[in-house]
């Protein structure tokens, strides 16, 4: 933030207090401490909340709104761990699979509810729920 302050990056500096924000509203609401994984959900939480202003922006051909969101959620994802990458994360969709003796799509629940914690923040769960779906059907 202080960077951001001294660079006089003003946007930056927005996006950067939003999280910030973000964190200490979640601290009260809820009235404990973040440890580091609450913080991850807390910015996962708004990055989903950009991707979906984004696809909304761009719908109503709103780019200069849009570029701002892009942008916001840039500076989110930097304060994430890094993400994995396909192959890491097919090998990690198999082993639950595998684990949860998952035979069905019925199953999937169970894949997901093994796979959440460990891919907190280091994967995007729309995208692992896809390739568990697909796992799971075919």
């Amino acid at each position: 933030m202080k960077a951001a302050m001294r660079a006089k990056d003003s946007a930056r500096l927005s996006a950067i207090r939003l999280i910030l924000s973000g964190v200490k509203q979640r601290e009260v609401d809820e009235r404990i401490q973040l440890t580091d994984g609450d913080v991850v959900s807390v910015i996962e939480k708004m990055i989903k909340q950009r991707r979906e202003s984004i696809a909304q922006f761009e719908k109503a051909s709103r780019t200069d709104l849009a570029e701002a969101e892009k942008f916001e959620l840039g500076v989110l994802s930097a304060y994430l761990p890094q993400q994995m990458g396909g192959a890491e994360l097919e090998q990690a969709v198999a082993a639950a699979v595998k684990e949860a003796g998952a035979s069905g799509i019925k199953d999937m629940g169970k894949v997901m509810a093994i796979l959440k914690p460990r891919l907190a923040g280091r994967a995007d769960m729309g995208a692992v729920s896809t390739l568990v779906k697909g796992r799971l059907s075919g």
